[in-house]
């Protein structure tokens, strides 16, 4: 080490290749990669280089700090952030709604606008105006040429025949569903 401090190259090479393989094997088994491995036992050297003038034999010597280096260079590694590159790319989640979720929509949909064009003009007329269009209760009363208390009648009575007719729809589906089931399976 004196040697080295003192600039020799040869001493350097020395203790390059007497101490590359122990290094080596820690880092590997410490990082699991070996060009991590390879990265830390330069990195160790380059810091023997650089403190080898100031160098003072104590404790365990030249081996221990080496492998001391070489483990703080490890645990530093494991503990700084990695972008993880690998050959294929994830497949991405479509944000599209799964089909099922589309079909149920739909029918809801078509089961809603089958209800509501059953429904008597005027009652149909109010949840229009009321529900799809957002008009306030006065406007609508007012388009309908009714007052507002006669609009609220007639909203709940449209109201209950809506719930009335779907609720006689899922029933008469709830009768269907069961035996197409048992037909697929």
């Amino acid at each position: 080490m004196i040697a080295v401090g003192q600039g020799s190259a040869n001493a350097f090479g020395v203790l390059v290749e007497r101490h590359t393989p122990q290094l080596y094997r820690l880092a590997a088994r410490m990082l699991g990669d070996s060009f991590e491995a390879e990265d830390v036992v330069q990195e160790c050297f380059t810091r023997l280089w650089q403190n080898a003038p100031r160098w003072q034999p104590t404790g365990a010597g030249l081996v221990g700090w080496l492998h001391r280096v070489a483990m703080n260079l490890c645990l530093d590694r494991k503990r700084r952030f990695r972008v993880i590159v690998t050959p294929d790319v994830p497949d991405r989640a479509d944000p599209a709604p799964l089909a099922d979720v589309l079909i149920e929509a739909e029918q809801t949909r078509c089961a809603v606008a089958d209800a509501l064009a059953a429904l008597p003009a005027r009652h149909r007329a109010a949840l229009v105006l009321c529900y799809y269009e957002g008009l306030s209760n006065a406007s609508a009363a007012e388009v309908l040429d009714l007052n507002i208390k006669a609009l609220e009648s007639l909203l709940f009575r449209a109201r209950r025949l809506m719930r009335e007719r779907l609720q006689t729809r899922a029933q008469a589906w709830g009768e269907i569903a069961p035996q197409h089931v048992s037909a697929m399976t």
